[in-house]
């Protein structure tokens, strides 16, 4: 049964057309939603940041920092998976607002990462915008 739901779960993150992303939609939820602490331009230099004790990074050179895209990580920051301490509390947890239908990621290593709807069109938009 396990090797049943595996399989059937490869095949959906293979030929799911509804994977693909929109780096415009994950562009509006920036704005809303992490653009007061990163910035418009995605920076680390929002209205927010001078109140925070640890600046928030630019999201522009992920890419370099990482070498690649460290596609995982940013879906666990962004859904609270994985939660940093950025101001002497945890980085807000958005996964609640960004709740949709489940889709998959392939992670730096190829790897499927579920999320949501929402969270994978942030990431796109993330994408988009690496120097």
């Amino acid at each position: 049964m396990k090797k049943t739901c595996t399989l059937l779960f490869a095949l959906l993150v293979i030929q799911n057309p509804a994977i693909a992303q929109d780096a415009a939609i994950g562009a509006a939820l920036y704005e809303t939603h992490c653009s007061d602490c990163h910035g418009f331009e995605a920076r680390g230099n929002g209205p927010l940041a001078p109140a925070l004790i640890l600046q928030p990074p630019s999201l522009r050179n992920l890419v370099q920092r990482h070498d690649g895209f460290p596609m995982e990580r940013v879906v666990t920051r962004i859904d609270g998976r994985d939660p940093l301490v950025s101001h002497g509390s945890p980085m807000p947890v958005y996964g609640p607002y960004f709740e949709g239908d489940d889709t998959a990621l392939k992670t730096e290593s190829g790897q499927p990462v579920l999320t949501s709807r929402p969270i994978a069109d942030l990431v796109a938009f993330l994408k988009e915008i690496q120097e």
